[in-house]
């Protein structure tokens, strides 16, 4: 009896050891946290998602990016993790463009720069997350996915090479969804969907709540030694 709890025990120290996840979020509280914004952008107390919240106002402009280079909870190397959740909270006041409300996707951009050729800045995989409308209330845009997955998820692109029928952004030869994501040294939510091209917008935006969660992958040392502790157990049970 005391061998089969002393494993139970084990079991529980090595499951507290494995457990190198990761659970972030910036709400503005504490000011930008290393986020930046591509336009004019002021830090408001309240009306936030709740609480503190961004307001990203620009006229004139292609489109608005947000994304950080330095806040390191949302760079690295996602290899390490079985899954990743990426998340962002929007309000959008107006997008006007020509006197007229317009809608905008938003795009969540994984960059890796040390991948980069051909004169472009990086190479990256992206998702469309979904349509920012003016006068939309505060909605939660979120992706969950596979860092290790070898191609492509569905509904996922590319971008650091061009079809060269198409001439629509795609990976480079060679580069897997999984080589990029491991070594993401920016984060980025853009109106700027690759390979499409827009006019002179004015944007007044609020956002919130910029997360990531990411659950890790069990220590194959850990899971061997389980193994052996539980037919230790049998073998005792037995003599």
């Amino acid at each position: 009896m005391r061998t089969l709890m002393s494993a139970a025990a084990l079991l529980g120290m090595t499951s507290i050891a494995g457990a190198n996840g990761l659970s972030s979020t910036v709400t503005f509280d504490d000011g930008l946290e290393g986020w930046q914004a591509s336009g004019p952008t002021s830090i408001f107390d309240s009306g936030g998602n709740p609480g503190a919240f961004a307001q990203t106002t620009a006229t004139d402009t292609f489109g608005l990016t947000w994304s950080t280079t330095s806040n390191q909870n949302f760079l690295g190397d996602f290899s390490k993790y079985a899954s990743v959740t990426v998340s962002i909270d929007f309000k959008v006041d107006s997008i006007n463009m020509l006197g007229n409300e317009v809608p905008r996707d938003l795009v969540v951009d994984f960059r890796n720069s040390s991948l980069a050729q051909g004169g472009l800045p990086w190479t990256s995989v992206w998702y469309n997350l979904g349509t920012l409308q003016g006068g939309q209330d505060w909605t939660t845009y979120s992706i969950t996915f596979d860092p290790n997955a070898e191609l492509k998820p569905e509904g996922w692109g590319g971008y650091g090479a061009e079809d060269p029928d198409t001439f629509e952004p795609i990976l480079p030869e060679g580069v897997t969804f999984a080589d990029v994501l491991t070594n993401v040294d920016e984060l980025a939510f853009t109106t700027f969907v690759p390979g499409f091209f827009y006019g002179f917008t004015n944007f007044d935006v609020g956002v919130d709540n910029i997360s990531i969660e990411a659950t890790p992958i069990p220590a194959p040392a850990g899971l061997a030694l389980l193994a052996g502790l539980g037919f230790a157990g049998r073998r005792r049970r037995h003599a």
